[in-house]
């Protein structure tokens, strides 16, 4: 199985991974950037390392392991990759906060981090925006991430999904006034939960 934690940059998606690895959850747990983030990343670069993060996890998964990715990748975008239908089941869990509190953590990353990001704190903010839509909605502007790349994407294993279709199942935690042992626990009890039913 494949464990999507997704959301904006400053989410609090490192912090619940680090408390995560302190855990003993039989599960190899990943941040997406780890593969390396060339400069320039575009929408195809991320589809390819979505495949590339896939294929991870059907080798933990011959082994018998569940693997738990951290990234920006939109619950739809992994669902849509086309090695997908490979995984025994994918699911997804949106990290969230409230925009202040998110704006907040972004400028104490400092002017330098901003830049280097080549993005402004309100492009965060609607990101941020579109991810909690998507993960309530899976008819949500769903051009934002269905544009073709040089991946042969498989969008049609959901695009007709409607608002409240059962498949379309993903957990959202808020990490805006939580200490980092409340969302890991939060994370955890997700993971049991998933693991009881299947979703792909």
């Amino acid at each position: 199985m494949l464990l999507l934690v997704f959301g904006s940059s400053a989410a609090g998606k490192t912090f619940a991974l680090d408390e995560l690895r302190r855990r003993n959850l039989d599960a190899a747990i990943h941040d997406f950037d780890e593969i390396g983030v060339p400069a320039g990343a575009d929408r195809g670069w991320r589809h390819r390392a979505n495949e590339e993060w896939i294929g991870r996890a059907l080798d933990y998964q011959a082994d018998g392991r569940d693997a738990v990715i951290a990234g920006q990748t939109p619950f739809g975008e992994m669902l849509a990759s086309p090695s997908a239908p490979r995984l025994e089941a994918i699911s997804g869990c949106l990290i969230d906060c409230a925009d202040d509190t998110l704006a907040a953590r972004l400028r104490a990353r400092g002017p330098d981090w901003l830049a280097r990001a080549g993005a402004e704190i309100a492009d965060y903010l609607a990101w941020a925006e579109w991810l909690r839509r998507h993960a309530a909605d899976p008819t949500w502007e769903q051009h934002v991430i269905t544009e073709p790349t040089d991946v042969p994407m498989r969008w049609e294993r959901w695009i007709d999904w409607r608002t409240g279709d059962p498949r379309w199942k993903v957990a959202t935690i808020d990490t805006s006034d939580a200490p980092v042992e409340r969302v890991a626990d939060e994370l955890s009890t997700w993971i049991d939960e998933q693991r009881a039913r299947s979703i792909f």
